[in-house]
């Protein structure tokens, strides 16, 4: 099946609507005009030949007892022309005008006429002339008789025929009109529907081959497709976003591991060709840059364990007071060597969550805070509870983070401290692992900083 284009698919569709409304109001028009208008033709039979009545019945004078023939001559031929045959008898039936009699040719001429009209315009009706008998009444009086021939049920005249005609060719110039106007408009549409559809289709081509640059300048003027291009813009932006972060752990680990491994690569050399000999403090030189090597491993283990296994949760009544104080008992040695003034204020109830996720979230909260605050400083792990959810809070008065960092902190493998030396700094996924957690339990994480005032960090988790 060939393929056509959304612009001309679009013109095609809005075309075929337009021509099938279009058509059916010709049509649905055409029925309905011409019925009123059989209705219409059909009344004024009835009212013209009344009115050739009352005509015919002013012909005769009573005082004289005769009629007028000359004036119903001109009653006979003008309704002849009409399409009515008439015959005047008086009241005892002698003949007083006859239409046949008088030219039967031009009669004979009227009635072939108007029956092939109607033959060919309308030959389900089956009509033929027929005549009809009314009385010519003076007052309560009657003084003759007229029968009226004509083509029943009803008839068209040619003028008639002619207004019909010129009914259907305006309605179908109508049609031919808004159809070319629909195929422009329509074409119009969808060229500018589909001009930041391509446009975005060719980005999104260019996405995919990795250029992450670029972006869609300007408004389309159609909410949904401001809202695809929005996406698409946002789309680049995250993926160059990941793309950074991308190259900046490869450097980062390419850092972390190249540094343990020269200088284990030094000092084993140095050992094995005999320039130094392989005393305890070498060897355990040695070992622990291999347990930085290790930890680092151990890092991007627990990083791929978070995303792979979905963050399958065994949820159960933890008392969250109980798992904060045991945490700070494991930092104690940290909190002691610099002289920390570690606080936890407030109390919670029970609430139900994964002990371990949640306890990895606080472990990292609080291993930031202690590393990022200076010695002497003071953390404080604030608990706020309430009917729908906890809030714990771990508060520093560290280094803090800038403003143009916050919006990355939370991304995998971003450090705000592109200064920090290895012995502080790790691969940059703690944050991403809260994050992980604290959504996977319907909660949400917040945090406000300022630079040399220290950190707020904000984990808030629903009462299910």
């Amino acid at each position: 099946m060939k393929k056509k284009s959304l612009k001309t698919q679009l013109s095609l569709t809005i075309a075929l609507v337009v021509l099938i409304t279009v058509a059916l109001i010709s049509v649905l028009s055409n029925i309905l005009i011409n019925q009123k208008f059989k209705n219409y033709i059909a009344e004024q039979q009835k009212q013209k030949t009344q009115d050739i009545v009352s005509s015919l019945s002013q012909q005769y004078d009573r005082k004289t007892d005769t009629w007028n023939t000359d004036f119903i001559h001109t009653i006979g031929m003008y309704a002849l022309y009409d399409g009515y045959i008439i015959k005047v008898y008086e009241i005892d039936g002698n003949s007083v005008w006859d239409a046949e009699l008088h030219d039967m040719t031009l009669c004979t001429q009227v009635m072939a006429d108007i029956s092939e009209r109607m033959q060919k315009k309308y030959p389900k009706i089956n009509g033929e002339f027929t005549s009809k008998d009314y009385y010519l009444k003076q007052g309560l009086n009657a003084v003759g008789v007229v029968s009226i021939s004509y083509y029943g049920p009803y008839f068209l005249s040619e003028n008639d025929f002619q207004f019909l005609n010129a009914l259907n060719t305006i309605l179908a110039s109508v049609g031919a009109i808004s159809l070319f106007f629909a195929i422009y408009i329509g074409w119009v549409m969808a060229k500018k529907i589909c001009r930041p559809i391509s446009k975005t289709a060719r980005m999104t081509k260019e996405i995919a081959e990795g250029n992450y640059e670029i972006r869609f300048e300007g408004h389309t003027g159609t909410i949904e497709l401001d809202e695809l291009v929005s996406s698409i813009n946002n789309l680049a932006s995250t993926l160059d976003k990941q793309e950074g972060i991308r190259k900046q752990l490869t450097s980062d680990v390419s850092h972390e591991l190249r540094t343990p491994l020269t200088t284990i690569g030094t000092h084993i050399e140095a050992m094995i060709e005999g320039v130094w000999e392989p005393t305890t403090e070498r060897l355990k030189s040695c070992y622990e840059e291999i347990n930085r090597i290790t930890n680092l491993v151990k890092d991007l283990e627990q990083l791929e364990k978070v995303e792979n296994d979905n963050l399958k949760l065994n949820i159960t009544s933890v008392k969250i007071e109980e798992v904060i104080n045991t945490i700070t008992d494991n930092f104690e040695t940290e909190i002691y060597n610099k002289n920390l003034d570690v606080s936890v204020l407030g109390t919670a109830n029970p609430i139900s969550v994964d002990k371990e996720r949640i306890s990895q979230v606080l472990i990292n909260l609080l291993s930031n805070a202690i590393k990022y605050t200076p010695e002497c400083g003071k953390i404080d792990i604030i608990l706020e509870d309430c009917d729908s959810s906890l809030t714990i809070q771990v508060k520093d008065n560290g280094i803090g983070i800038s403003e143009a960092e916050l919006p990355y902190i939370f991304e995998r493998f971003y450090r705000a401290d592109k200064s920090r030396n290895r012995k502080t700094g790790g691969a940059g996924i703690g944050l991403t692992i809260v994050k992980s957690v604290v959504h996977a339990h319907g909660g949400k994480v917040l945090v406000t900083s300022k630079i040399d005032e220290g950190s707020v960090f904000r984990v808030i988790l629903p009462r299910k």
